[in-house]
């Protein structure tokens, strides 16, 4: 990932452009059903939240249709101390189910030379990984706001309640305000940075919110398999809303300081057989001594 041309040093290695936000969670009734989790378990407690876009590239246009895909991290901090956090990314299901998948991928875009005669090395991997093919399709569409987008964390976890019961189920961050992509046209005439002055904008009229959820597995359904979309039929339980209400104090520094870990948990919330969150949070941990490294 550190090889990709767009990266700079500082600079995270992928969703390098970001924006932090603060703001709260509120639970649902139900959520502590599903979990013992402290921040289910009813009152509000803050979270801090950051908006990126995909790219490698600190300064890529936020038109651009290589910017996707968005994403969201939100980072809870628990009642009575302690901090748990949870990624999304503004499509349902991720690109490939591994780790060796994912770096066949990076491998791919890297040794691609657009000009070269096709089929590119990145183009082959796509025709023969038909659910990658339709993430890149999916994450080239502009949103017209990182409120109007919907996230979702793709990796399985399992929720226990107080009881002991245990299910599987991923999250899902679903706008409030509904879901809006741009068209070519409208994308076309935004500025480069729009997704963060938009939001600004948001915020002057009142919060941006999301309900989180959770799609609930049904027997046989993987949990191992981040690219293997449940069927919309499965059961989804409201854990609350998400009530986002305005951008940190000087945001580049807060997002350089920042590293949300999909392996930090807390009671409640454990790890399924997904291989992919103890992968990223080794990457994640790599690219901020990285960019720790790189500022100092």
């Amino acid at each position: 990932m550190a090889q990709d041309p767009g990266t700079k040093p500082g600079y995270r290695v992928a969703h390098a452009k970001g924006i932090v936000c603060e703001g709260t969670f509120v639970p649902s009734t139900g959520a502590a059903k599903l979990s013992k989790a402290a921040h289910f378990q009813g009152g509000s407690v803050p979270v801090t939240i950051r908006f990126s876009d995909g790219s490698a590239d600190p300064f890529v246009p936020d038109n651009s249709h290589n910017a996707g895909p968005r994403g969201m991290a939100v980072r809870f901090t628990l009642p009575g101390g302690g901090l748990t956090d949870v990624e999304g990314q503004d499509h349902n299901g991720f690109a490939v189910g591994t780790g060796e998948e994912f770096l066949a991928l990076l491998k791919a875009a890297l040794a691609t030379d657009p000009s070269r005669p096709h089929p590119w090395p990145v183009e082959t991997f796509l025709r023969a990984h038909p659910r990658a093919l339709k993430f890149v399709q999916h994450t080239a569409v502009v949103p017209a706001s990182y409120g109007t987008a919907a996230y979702f964390s793709n990796n399985a976890f399992v929720f226990v309640n107080k009881d002991g019961v245990k299910q599987a189920g991923r999250y899902q961050f679903l706008p409030v305000a509904g879901r809006r992509d741009l068209s070519d046209a409208e994308a076309g005439a935004k500025s480069r940075d729009f997704l963060a002055e938009e939001l600004r904008t948001r915020f002057a009229r009142g919060p941006v919110e999301f309900r989180l959820v959770v799609q609930l597995a049904n027997a046989g359904d993987p949990t191992n398999d981040a690219s293997l979309v449940w069927p919309d039929d499965r059961r989804t339980i409201e854990m609350g809303t998400i009530r986002i209400t305005s951008v940190v104090t000087d945001s580049d520094s807060a997002q350089k300081a920042l590293v949300f870990f999909p392996t930090s948990l807390t009671e409640g919330i454990e790890l399924s057989d997904d291989p992919l969150p103890a992968l990223r949070t080794s990457a994640y941990a790599l690219s901020f001594a990285r960019r720790q490294r790189a500022s100092q």
